[in-house]
């Protein structure tokens, strides 16, 4: 392993409810291996990504339910290839070459994971997006 890879997988945070098992799928295991790590490390810069789209969106987020913010989430990263490509970009660039060329066999797939659970960590993180009212 090269210094960048072991430098990469040296920083992830480790997951202990993210189960290895034999009779897993390819998929599955880097789900479990190499996303679930990556996005747990990349979560702030999510946070604050999506902030800043909420803010070029002219802030219209704010006026929604609670349940509309969370189709709202679902639906920017699904919709908009430019905010998704971002989010993408963030967790590929924490991948190693090795990594990669897994990534690279079934990206179609990977992509889909991927982005689910970028959406659900920004989901269950919805509160971080409330304005604060000075008084």
């Amino acid at each position: 392993m090269n210094e960048r890879s072991h430098s990469l997988k040296k920083i992830r945070p480790q997951i202990s409810s993210a189960k290895i098992t034999d009779n897993m799928s390819h998929e599955e295991r880097f789900q479990n291996e190499t996303l679930r790590p990556i996005i747990k490390l990349q979560n702030d810069l999510f946070l604050f990504a999506f902030q800043n789209y909420i803010a070029k969106r002219k802030n219209t987020f704010y006026e929604l339910t609670l349940q509309k913010r969370l189709d709202y989430v679902t639906h920017a990263i699904q919709k908009d290839l430019k905010l998704r490509n971002s989010l993408k970009g963030m967790v590929i660039g924490q991948f190693t070459v090795e990594e990669y060329e897994m990534y690279t066999g079934n990206s179609s797939a990977l992509n889909k994971r991927m982005m689910n659970m970028v959406i659900k960590r920004i989901q269950d993180q919805i509160q971080f997006f409330e304005k604060v009212v000075l008084v």
